[in-house]
């Protein structure tokens, strides 16, 4: 076990049934965590800044390439490994950690569907975070329903020229390459990856958010982008395939961002309230505060096998491991959330000042309820599982 006395009730069980290498793993991403996140969150997430600097001692660890095979630059590790990865890294910084995440995502689909002369090209430099990526599917009037999207990729010659805008993107203005979902036909999406600095691509305004402030979300605009056809991932139509694909793997991960942000939370209300007094005596003697941290500690640790179990289906590619993705992402973010505003109560008024961590962590984590497809669309997965051979 990971010897901590700051995570030591977070950490309590943290690693069963993991292998060596996979606590060496958790235990390099909580150490860069406590030493290159946590001291500098606050500071980020007050001035909105992108820490490319710090993303590039996090490639030196592997974590910009975490499912890319080792001949591309990459680290080959399976779906649990990053998991152990993610909830590491966001004890220190949730709103960084998931950027990490969405980037391997990019890495993992040009990996898995590019063709070898694309692998030679971007995925190195991926690898080494001297390239950094943005994945590209929701548009201002599709959100949920990703199939309705607008954006078009019409053919000339040996190019796509592509119109049409996305909303919500992650590191939009600061990535180099931009995988676009886009239609090549009218019932057909493909995915094309467009390099910055093309000219028609563009961005809007970095949002003004609630969370997530480490990292500029912008439109992403494309006006007459004329892109080589040579920049098709996969094959015409495979698009929307290639989409759903990594949002198994990006759901996970954002559910073990949650993990991360609500362990680390549980343990700043545990050291709160043995130290705090109020009537004379530790918050900590109070019964009602033990048995609530006590189910604290259940829900998050329920959290951490649902999301854990979900990833080596996923590995092993198992039957309606999608469903399990799914569940994984659901229970973990809406739990885990709750551990966070409960963290905050503890604190009281305290909980409230941007002082104290935790109404950073409660603001970063409220975004996983809703991205990488909603927890209303989650329960929809799941039910339309259970229910197709009925």
């Amino acid at each position: 076990m990971i010897q901590s006395s700051s995570r030591s009730v977070s950490l309590l069980i943290n690693d069963q049934n993991l292998e060596e290498d996979q606590r060496l793993i958790q235990k390099t991403a909580y150490e860069f965590a406590e030493q290159e996140l946590a001291p500098n969150a606050a500071e980020w997430d007050e001035n909105k800044h992108f820490p490319l600097d710090v993303y590039k001692k996090a490639a030196e660890l592997g974590f910009a390439g975490i499912y890319v095979s080792e001949k591309y630059g990459g680290c080959g590790l399976g779906r649990l490994e990053a998991t152990l990865i993610f909830e590491g890294l966001s004890t220190g910084c949730v709103g960084s950690s998931a950027y990490i995440s969405i980037h391997n995502m990019c890495a993992w689909m040009i990996d898995q569907f590019g063709n070898e002369e694309q692998k030679q090209r971007w995925l190195p430099e991926m690898c080494l975070f001297e390239k950094f990526s943005s994945y590209c599917l929701t548009e201002p009037d599709s959100g949920s329903d990703a199939q309705a999207m607008k954006t078009f990729a019409k053919e000339e010659g040996d190019y796509f020229v592509l119109n049409g805008s996305k909303a919500f993107i992650s590191a939009a203005g600061a990535s180099d390459y931009y995988l676009i979902m886009c239609k090549t036909g009218e019932k057909e999406v493909s995915c094309i990856l467009v390099e910055k600095g093309t000219p028609g691509l563009s961005f809007g305004k970095n949002e003004f958010k609630m969370g997530w402030n480490v990292q500029p979300t912008r439109l992403v605009i494309l006006e007459d982008c004329k892109v080589p056809k040579a920049n098709l991932i996969g094959s015409r139509g495979q698009g929307f395939k290639i989409a759903l694909q990594g949002l198994d793997g990006g759901r996970l991960n954002i559910a073990a961002c949650s993990l991360g942000g609500a362990a680390r939370c549980l343990d700043t209300a545990t050291d709160y309230i043995k130290g705090r007094k109020q009537f004379g005596r530790p918050l900590a003697d109070n019964q009602h505060l033990q048995f609530k941290l006590a189910q604290m500690a259940i829900e998050l640790e329920a959290s951490r096998l649902m999301v854990r179990h979900a990833a080596r289906l996923l590995t092993d590619k198992s039957p309606n491991y999608t469903m399990y993705c799914a569940m994984a992402k659901k229970l973990a973010t809406d739990r885990c959330f709750d551990i966070v505003n409960d963290a905050l109560q503890m604190h009281g008024g305290y909980g409230y000042l941007k002082e104290y961590p935790i109404e950073r962590f409660l603001r970063d984590l409220r975004v996983h309820q809703i991205l990488e497809g909603t927890n209303e669309i989650m329960m929809h997965i799941i039910q339309r599982t259970l229910l197709k051979d009925a």
